[in-house]
């Protein structure tokens, strides 16, 4: 299987989204299952891609204008760039079962992607200026964050997290949290240029739940408008392989509901002179970090940690 795909902004004639739920399949496009772009988003930077490959599958892209980094949700591959760096990625069984490597791409490159056993990868991106070099993310090197306590507990895999992997300007990181457990809590924002107290980034989230008992779970997204941008407003109950996009507003909670983990990934860019994270909570709630310290972190984390081994 051969596909060839160029730049968001070199392909016309794609719709724009009309809202910021975007339930599985209903923003797939050419080859990828979930193809989000700045065009398609209405906004300058943040970009996702989740693309199906069968058992000896491949895929060819250009990154035009965009930093892009390979993530196995499922399953392994070779990524390979036209300047012959070759990147084998032994992947992972699932979002649910482990840490994974991953490879980053610079923009400005040719890519194939394939895959001798078939999997399911993210392709998290960002238009950025600096072309920077091609490179392996080891599984052993990516932190593992337990945030929050009680029933705010949480696992943060922070393999793209500013100041833990060197991009131009995305940000990428995963999210598990166990079943009724609340995350993105507080309620925070980043949708303003404030120095040292607020960066600006766009995000989208992505989402897997993990099944119980055969049956499909679900979980629930929150964003309330923050006075700035769009006004985005969003409740939404979220499945396996649907989107969020927020561009602006408070964001939170992220609901887990009981006996299903919830799975997000999380990719953010904005136009920041320095590639940072930096967030408002929200000044209704953000009181719940101070009941912190009096709680224990939930026992059920982490889901599981970095594998042992070369963090080079």
């Amino acid at each position: 299987m051969s596909d060839e795909f160029t730049d968001d902004a070199k392909a016309p004639g794609r719709p724009a989204f009309t809202d910021f739920h975007l339930e599985a399949g209903r923003a797939a496009g050419g080859p990828y299952a979930l193809d989000i772009d700045p065009e398609r988003a209405g906004w300058g930077y943040s970009s996702l891609r989740v693309l199906h490959l069968p058992p000896g599958g491949r895929h060819s892209f250009a990154t035009g204008g965009s930093e892009w980094i390979v993530l196995p949700l499922s399953g392994g591959c070779t990524v390979v760039t036209d300047t012959a760096e070759t990147f084998e990625l032994a992947g992972r069984e699932s979002v649910f079962s482990g840490v994974t490597d991953f490879a980053y791409v610079p923009r400005d490159a040719q890519v194939q992607i394939t895959s001798g056993a078939g999997g399911r990868f993210a392709l998290t991106g960002a238009r950025c200026e600096r072309r920077l070099p091609a490179r392996y993310g080891p599984a052993p090197a990516v932190p593992v964050e337990l945030r929050g306590s009680g029933n705010c507990s949480r696992q943060v895999n922070n393999f793209a997290a500013a100041g833990t992997f060197a991009c131009d300007r995305l940000i990428a990181v995963e999210v598990l949290t166990p079943g009724g457990n609340w995350s993105s809590y507080p309620p925070h924002k980043h949708d303003e240029c404030r120095p040292g107290q607020e960066s600006e980034l766009e995000e989208i989230y992505y989402y897997e739940i993990d099944a119980a008992h055969g049956k499909e779970g679900v979980g629930y997204q929150r964003v309330t408008p923050s006075g700035h941008g769009r006004g985005t407003d969003v409740l939404a109950e979220v499945r396996s392989g649907d989107a969020v996009l927020i561009p602006d507003g408070w964001h939170g909670p992220s609901i887990a509901v009981p006996g299903h983990t919830m799975y997000y990934l999380n990719v953010m860019a904005g136009p920041g002179a320095t590639r940072e994270w930096l967030i408002c909570d929200h000044p209704d709630h953000g009181w719940i970090r101070d009941t912190w310290p009096d709680q224990p972190v939930d026992p059920r984390l982490p889901l599981y940690e970095a594998p042992a081994g070369d963090a080079r």
